[in-house]
């Protein structure tokens, strides 16, 4: 479906200064704009440059990284451009930037890339995995620093690295993530985001230090990482190909899962953003670090007094395709099939399409229909996957509350929801929550600029995101759901665990 939805723009008109320029390096497409001191992108100025990750069979997912630096440089060129014939340059007071999270790169000492961009996706270090399991406590390591062994963490692909390609890692004078190289070859700045370094598994969660165990046991120096700096201690350029952005605050990128809980306004620990895309994910932000990190989460360290944790489902739109692909649609009754009652002899459905991650970490889980009758039709295969998705949101939800959450809503975005906002009906009743729908577009670009006009703008009121209307719980649905979710762990418990 094609739905056409606002970006919260504002004319420049009606704009307020000082202004932000604002990046975002996603799995599709790098994007900027200039946005006001409100947290509205100004009309005119976005930019958009398409691009691919090069994959294979093998567990490939790379990008060049140097494709990237000249996307983001052709944003930023287009975006001064902008500000210039409008006037307002010289009110232009930072950049900001997030990038998509988990990524990594191998930098010579002449500051340039030695390999491709590994991305969050690239699942060849599998093997390592298993060997640092072998090494270390796993149980251990995510009670240091929030998170499990996994092939997009930096010690596995560290090790792999070491293993495949050893005289290039002992020419690599930096280990890099995408969103630093960018402000190394586009600012000559350096520095670690404290976010970054927690998304990468190699900081202790609880201190904002380099996890030395890890990188002991990886046999890597902590010399190869650029200094740890939070978010209110932005750097100047000591080179830069514009004149304008010369002596404003660059602020160190960070990824994107944070500005995706700030863009729609989930900014404490009683509201969870709930993403429903290609993979889906729940977060929730605490001026806490819990004293128990529950092991089906992750927890990341954002600053010295924000915390990030949640979970993410690696199927939430695959399963839909997959629906779309292989089960006759119920039509015009598909509306009315998610957001009814239940139906009678809809199958308990574990939707693990391509693996599981929260909240048991089982890779080689696949999707499982029990109950499947000669009576079960397209109504209830479509809405057992659909339930098995919202159950699977429940089941992050509720480690949530035991790493010290309050949760008491939730925003939800993403195409999934776009395309089936009904759907929404039956995450309300799963969760027994009300689940509110953000109506925008660019949500984490317009985070990233807010997290940055947190230090450069304090004083300024932000504006409120535009939202549609909110689904309450049902309360003689909840019932239904409360059996379903037995269902589902006893289903569980059998097959996966």
């Amino acid at each position: 479906m094609d739905h056409k939805i606002p970006t919260m723009s504002v004319k420049l008109k009606k704009s307020t200064g000082p202004y932000v320029v604002a990046l975002d390096v996603g799995s599709t497409a790098s994007r900027g704009g200039l946005y006001d001191a409100t947290g509205q992108p100004v009309s005119g100025s976005k930019q958009r440059i398409s691009h691919e990750f090069l994959t294979a069979g093998d567990g490939t997912s790379v990008i060049d990284a140097d494709q990237v630096v000249a996307e983001c440089r052709e944003i930023i060129d287009e975006i001064v451009w902008f500000a210039q014939d409008k006037g307002i340059a010289d009110q232009i007071a930072g950049v900001a930037m997030d990038s998509f999270a988990s990524s990594l790169i191998l930098v010579g000492a002449d500051g340039r890339a030695l390999t491709p961009c590994f991305t969050y996706a690239d699942s060849r270090s599998r093997r390592q995995v298993q060997e640092l399991g072998e090494r270390i406590d796993e149980s251990a390591y995510h009670a240091r620093t929030g998170v499990r062994l996994h092939t997009s963490y930096h010690p596995a692909r560290l090790l792999w690295l070491q293993s495949e390609d050893p005289e290039t890692f002992a020419q690599a004078e930096s280990v890099m993530t995408i969103g630093e190289y960018v402000y190394l070859r586009l600012a000559g700045i350096r520095g670690l985001a404290t976010s970054v370094a927690a998304w990468s598994g190699i900081i202790d969660v609880r201190t904002g230090a380099l996890d030395l165990p890890v990188l002991a046991a990886c046999g890597v120096s902590p010399e190869l990482f650029s200094t740890i700096v939070d978010p209110d201690q932005p750097d100047r350029p000591t080179s830069t190909g514009w004149k304008e952005l010369g002596k404003v605050d660059w602020f160190h990128a960070i990824p994107d899962g944070w500005p995706s809980n700030i863009g729609p306004g989930a900014i404490d620990s009683s509201t969870v953003a709930v993403a429903a895309a290609t993979s889906g994910a729940v977060r929730v932000i605490l001026d806490e670090c819990p004293d128990e990190i529950p092991s089906g989460l992750w927890c990341y360290r954002l600053s010295s007094d924000r915390w990030i944790v949640g979970g993410a489902l690696n199927d939430v739109g695959r399963a839909v395709s997959w629906l779309d692909a292989t089960v006759a649609s119920p039509g015009e009754n598909l509306d009315a099939v998610l957001a009814g009652p239940p139906l009678a002899g809809t199958p308990s459905v574990l939707p693990f399409f391509s693996g599981e991650r929260a909240t048991g970490w089982a890779a080689d889980a696949r999707a499982t229909f029990h109950g499947v009758t000669t009576a079960t039709g397209p109504q209830e295969l479509w809405r057992g996957v659909f339930e098995g998705l919202a159950l699977s949101y429940r089941r992050v939800w509720d480690e949530l509350t035991v790493a010290g959450a309050r949760p008491e809503r939730v925003i939800a975005s993403g195409r999934v929801s776009l395309d089936h906002p009904t759907w929404l009906q039956m995450l309300a009743d799963a969760l027994e929550a009300p689940v509110i729908p953000l109506a925008m577009k660019r949500a984490t670009l317009r985070g990233t600029a807010l997290i940055a006009l947190d230090t450069l703008a304090p004083e300024v009121d932000r504006a409120t995101p535009p939202f549609g209307e909110t689904w309450q719980p049902v309360d003689k649905h909840l019932p239904h759901y409360r059996q379903a979710m037995g269902d589902f762990e006893m289903l569980y418990d059998v097959l996966v665990t």
